[in-house]
Parts: C-alpha cells; structure tokens; sequence
C-alpha cells in the first residue's frame, strides 16, 4: 500500500467520519505553511526577483555605482491566494557622495502568517578605477532587524508556554549582522558586471562560537553575480544575460538563470529567469526620463503551486542624474 495512502487511513481513525477530510486537508496544508512561513522568516535575506535591476538588492558595494542617486520603493507578494501568505515592503536609497564614495540605506517590513519583520541596513561603499579596464567598488553593510509574533497567537491551540524560542521572539527579538561586497564593471562601456557579497558575518561567527564547531567557515554565506550586456546599435537593443548563486542562512543553495532585454533606450523592459529551487518568473518595465516601473509574475514548480496563484513582485524606482560643473545632468 502507498505511504499516501497509510496516512489517510491513520487520520481517518482519529477522527469522527462526520468531519470532512476536505476540511481536514486544509488545515495540516495551513499547518504545514505556517512552519514553512517560520523557517522562511528565519532567512537572513529576503528573496527578491528585482536584483537584476536593483543590484543593491543583494551587493553593498553597488551603493553609488552608476554615479546618480537612486531611490527604489519595492513590494513582493508571494503565494497570493493563500491566506497569511508573505509580503514584503522595502525602500532604498543609494547615491554617490563625493568622487569616490557610495552611500546607501534599505529599510524593509515583512509579514508572514503571524510572523512580523522589520529590518534597517546602512551601505558604504569605496570606488577606484584599475588602470582603463575596470571600475572597482568595495563596500559593507551593517543591519538591524528586529522579528516578533502576534500575541493572539497566545490564545491559539498550538501555544505552548514551554516554547523558549516562542516565547522570545513574541515581545520581540532584536539581531545585529553585517557583511561586505565587491562590485566590478569592465569594458569600454561597463558592459561585463561581476560582485560578491559575503552575508552574516557576525550572526555565522557567533554559530560558531556557540556551537564550537571549528570546520565551520566565517565565510559560509555569500551571494555571486556575473553577467553582460550585448549592445545591438542597429536594432536599439541590449540583451543581458546573468547568472547568480547564493547561500544564505536557513536556506538551500540557490541558482539563477536571467535573461534582460531592453528595447529603444529602456521604454520597453522584458525578462525571463529560472530559479534551481523550482520557480520561473517573466519581467515587465519601462523607464520615461528619471521613473522606472517594473513588475515580475513568477510560479513554482513544486506541488504547492496548486493552492496559490503565484507571486507578484513590483519595483517604483527614481533616478537623480549627478550635475557636472556646469550644473546639467550627466549622461
């Protein structure tokens, strides 16, 4: 017989035929999501699709990169059509400060089922050019985030006052972290993009200290970006590929698979990524002068997808070109 099959024997004889085993199936499903909704909240770095055009997303040292000030307001919403699915709302700034400093602030909030978020993080980053090849930029972060749990989860059924770690987050626990970043463009045109981020140096190194595990490295954590711009001056395109890997705390290693397309100067954005966790998603945009709107639909590829309509993610961003001594913006 089917394992599959065993259990829905075994539920069967716990309770009275009278309840629905529809109903029953629902709510192990919103069981199960909740404990998925914890783990995920325990995630050092929120998952976001937009990175490919907001590299600050996942890199410190892009603060002040492209030489303008940027300011990218960004709302994801994944597995919509569940009930207490997760939401994510994050603001950040980034700008240059003098020739050769980058500045940045990210403030983000995050829900899921009765899990709250709330997270600060402060960017530097220092640039200087190798010779004519490549523009260099090394930077570091600094966060604060604090998580907590809705006290109505007291009155739930699955409260357990002998739950330390419960008992913890639910009038709020505060964590520090930090991490540093490299960030290079080279060519002619800054066309070839490369950056490594190394995340949760401080939270990895106390894991190591109070686990006393001495194979562990500080440096466990990280995230990998590489990818090209290919310029068609003729027909006014520039296709960009990327390829990102990532390992973050509380999460698989993640692999992904971009393709950019911009037509005539940007007014027309399309995307297409593939995710190794099991997920696609497509990218919509367009950009008039100094405003840029995006917008990304990506699906799973796991059985959960049956019980949700995907996830939404939307990016608002504003761009501020530096003046140069005459006072016009650059180009």
């Amino acid at each position: 017989m089917p394992a599959s099959c065993g259990k829905e024997v075994g539920i069967k004889k716990i309770f009275p035929k009278s309840v629905n085993f529809f109903i029953m199936r629902k709510v192990l499903l919103l069981l199960i999501f909740s404990v998925s909704c914890y783990l995920m909240s325990a995630q050092d770095e929120t998952i976001y699709m937009h990175y490919t055009i907001n590299p600050l997303l996942i890199n410190p040292a892009a603060a002040g990169v492209n030489g303008a000030h940027n300011l990218n307001l960004n709302v994801r919403t994944a597995w919509t059509g569940f009930v207490d699915a997760p939401k994510t709302i994050s603001a950040t700034y980034d700008g240059p400060v003098g020739k050769s400093f980058g500045l940045g602030l990210g403030v983000m909030s995050e829900t899921a089922a009765q899990l709250a978020r709330i997270k600060v993080q402060l960017n530097f980053a220092f640039r200087f050019n190798v010779k004519d090849f490549a523009k260099v930029s090394a930077g570091f972060f600094t966060e604060f985030q604090r998580m907590r749990v809705d006290n109505d989860i007291v009155n739930s059924g699955l409260y357990q006052p002998e739950d330390n770690l419960l008992e913890d987050i639910l009038d709020g626990e505060g964590v520090f972290d930090s991490g540093i970043g490299l960030y290079s463009t080279m060519g002619a045109e800054d066309n070839t993009f490369v950056g490594l981020t190394l995340n949760n140096l401080v939270r990895n190194k106390l894991d190591i200290i109070s686990t006393g595990e001495t194979k562990s490295s500080p440096f466990a954590f990280y995230t990998f970006l590489i990818g090209h711009r290919f310029k068609l001056y003729d027909w006014k395109v520039e296709l960009e590929p990327s390829f990102l890997i990532r390992k973050i705390r509380e999460s698989p290693t993640q692999v992904d698979l971009n393709l950019k397309a911009s037509f005539l100067n940007e007014q027309l954005v399309a995307g297409l990524s593939y995710r190794s966790l099991g997920a696609m998603g497509i990218l919509l945009g367009t950009k008039l002068k100094g405003f840029k709107l995006f917008y990304s639909y990506d699906v799973s590829f796991q059985q959960f997808q049956q019980y949700n309509m995907g996830s939404h993610e939307v990016t608002v961003a504003f761009r501020i070109k530096k003046k140069d001594k005459k006072g016009m913006p650059e180009k």
